[in-house]
């Protein structure tokens, strides 16, 4: 077994993570506790861990590689394929299962792809494929449920709620998204969009959406749709955070903006709090930095839900960028 001493390195030609600790190599070696495999399949990169999973998950190995997706849907299977051999090779290990986080749904009718910004992915049957070129079982989940299962499992969810039974994960970046966790475990739905909140329609006035909708949750509360609006009322483009940092300063178009943030989230996720009524609510993704969601945005809920108050417990994510890999592996741990 590869660097059981847990020597870490990186390669920046292969964008390289390895290591395996000396805590995650006794537990494998004495317990039963069998190393997980996630994948997390991204527009640009595809990124690989082993782990051997528990409250604090410990890492074996971790890899990094660019998809290609733009070369197309063979090529995007090739790289994944590689990437799963560069880890057996490095770790000494073999895969009995491989989780994996895609940006998109995998349709529980038709077993193909949908709803993939990756669009070379939409209509391919990927999890039959990858299976048949991997020679192992794999689970297949979109990435907003791969980051609603990390902060459930490994991330912010332990800390503020143990024993939470209904998780809501929330991705507010360049698109909004969201994903569903019960009983720690994905909850997908029988068409397997359930928890995606970004294309409810929020105000049928609105912009058009790639969706075929108009005024959909992401046209309104995404980085770039609160970009427009300021735009729109200022004749100016800026970067969100810079838009962000002039509202503390006291620039107009910038309150404006920042008050159709938290009056339409509030109004958009109290939809989600009267059917779900989950414990947490975990908000990810540029967006989801902005403070004022978290006190201005959950006064504005209280005007919609079913309730005289908010026990919803709304907070920003642990895990960062590892969620989605440390997710796919969750998908099969």
């Amino acid at each position: 077994m590869a660097n059981p001493g847990g020597v870490e390195y990186d390669t920046p030609k292969l964008h390289c993570l390895i290591k395996i600790p000396t805590l995650a190599f006794f537990k494998m070696i004495t317990s039963r506790i069998q190393p997980v495999w996630g994948i997390d399949l991204g527009g640009t990169k595809v990124e690989g861990i082993i782990m051997v999973p528990g409250a604090v998950p410990e890492t074996i190995c971790r890899m990094r590689i660019p998809s290609g997706s733009d070369k197309g849907y063979e090529h995007l299977l090739s790289r994944i394929v590689e990437l799963v051999d560069m880890m057996r090779k490095e770790s000494g290990l073999q895969p009995a299962r491989i989780g994996m986080g895609t940006p998109g749904i995998l349709d529980p009718q038709t077993q193909t792809m949908k709803n993939c910004n990756s669009v070379c992915l939409n209509g391919q049957p990927l999890k039959k494929d990858i299976e048949q070129m991997l020679g192992v079982p794999v689970e297949i989940a979109n990435d907003a449920n791969c980051f609603a299962l990390a902060e459930t499992l490994y991330g912010i969810v332990h800390d503020v709620v143990p024993g939470a039974q209904v998780v809501y994960g929330l991705i507010m970046g360049t698109g909004v998204g969201g994903g569903l966790v019960i009983n720690n475990k994905v909850w997908a739905g029988r068409q397997g969009i359930a928890g995606e909140w970004g294309h409810n329609v929020l105000d049928e006035t609105g912009d058009p959406c790639y969706c075929g909708k108009n005024g959909c949750v992401e046209g309104i509360l995404s980085g770039p749709a609160l970009e427009r609006y300021y735009q729109k009322l200022s004749g100016k483009y800026l970067p969100l955070k810079e838009i962000v940092d002039r509202h503390a300063a006291g620039d107009v178009y910038a309150a404006q903006t920042m008050e159709r943030l938290v009056t339409m989230f509030g109004k958009a996720i109290a939809s989600v709090v009267n059917i779900l009524d989950p414990d947490v609510i975990v908000i990810g993704g540029g967006v989801g930095n902005i403070d004022l969601l978290y006190t201005r945005g959950v006064e504005e809920l209280k005007k919609y839900i079913f309730n005289n108050r908010v026990e919803t417990v709304f907070v920003k994510p642990k895990l960062g960028d590892s969620a989605g890999v440390f997710g796919a592996a969750g998908l099969v741990a």
